[in-house]
């Protein structure tokens, strides 16, 4: 009987002290449904179910707006200590946490991991006269604010693509006719529409609109061409621009050494595996793995970057 009970309250002391691993993951993705962050957020789980990693499913909640600082800040609100609860990220939040004063920052989340990089595209309407860059430079430099630009969140990664383009070009950054969209399929219905002149997004999100005739894609902000798009760089069009969308995972403030051991062994396993790579390849997304303390030092630099490219564009003070 005493051994009974003493095994009992080992078992007990035991699973109080270690991660919840049986409960399901609670995922913020801190951008509109469809968009970048909510693939991000619910596609390495499709991954680990398929491969039997992780299958005890998740809760997902999308919340856009400001760059992902909405997101951000509830996520940090509503799960200190939780490690079972982790949220996408990438380099637009990195930048929308500096464009709105956000008073809650990556500094109060658990970095994880970096999962992916998908370059950027410039597009037009198949019916624009816009046929290349240097149709839009000209355009750009005639009337700049004329020239009505869709996007994701003012400050994001395809607003400094925009903004880098016009420093280059010898215009004004802070003069740039910006208009953030919460996912890349409501920019191309801007697009479509005429409510905007051009439009920047992923690979991921603009190919498929692209190959479907929905919209022409001018240009992308790679270092060299993208297989299966006919359309130059930006560096080979003349301007030496190269930008690219990063995205990755954080958890919980306060997450236990333990939580976090626990989700790094998850994503290693997850990272190598069949199902992933059949989603890098189905998403057009590169390969940008980069884990633990290694994530923890890019995303510092990532920081200091991001805030000297905001500066030079006049985007913040």
């Amino acid at each position: 009987m005493i051994k009974a009970v003493f095994a009992a309250a080992l078992a007990f002391s035991l699973s109080a002290a270690a991660p919840a691993l049986a409960d399901p993951a609670v995922v913020m993705a801190p951008g509109g449904a469809g968009g970048g962050y909510d693939a991000m957020a619910r596609l390495p789980f499709e991954a680990m179910s398929k491969e039997g990693i992780f299958t005890d499913g998740a809760t997902y909640t999308n919340k856009g707006g400001a760059g992902g600082t909405i997101g951000l800040a509830e996520f940090v609100g509503a799960n200190r200590g939780n490690d079972n609860a982790v949220m996408s990220m990438g380099v637009i939040m990195v930048g929308g946490i500096l464009l709105n004063s956000s008073p809650v920052t990556l500094d109060d989340v658990t970095p994880l991991v970096r999962l992916t990089n998908d370059t950027g595209v410039v597009a037009v309407a198949t019916d624009s006269p816009i046929k290349t860059v240097d149709d839009l430079v000209k355009a750009m430099k005639a009337d700049l604010g004329a020239v009505s630009i869709g996007g994701g969140s003012a400050g994001g990664v395809d607003h400094i693509v925009m903004a880098l383009i016009a420093k280059e070009s010898g215009l004004e950054p802070a003069k740039l006719n910006y208009i953030p969209y919460d996912s890349g399929a409501e920019a191309v219905t801007a697009l479509g529409g005429g409510a905007v002149t051009v439009a920047v997004s992923g690979v991921s999100e603009f190919k498929p609109m692209a190959d479907a005739g929905r919209i022409r894609i001018i240009a992308v902000t790679s270092e060299g061409r993208v297989d299966g798009i006919d359309a130059p760089s930006l560096k080979e069009a003349g301007l030496n621009v190269v930008v690219g969308n990063w995205r990755g995972i954080v958890g919980a403030p306060d997450m236990s050494a333990d939580g976090r051991k626990m989700w790094l062994d998850r994503f290693a396993k997850m990272h190598e595996s069949a199902a992933w790579k059949d989603i890098l390849a189905k998403q057009g997304w590169e390969d940008a793995y980069l884990a633990g303390d290694e994530f923890v030092a890019f995303l510092n630099d990532e920081k200091t970057r991001i805030g000297a490219i905001l500066k030079e564009a006049g985007l913040v003070k």
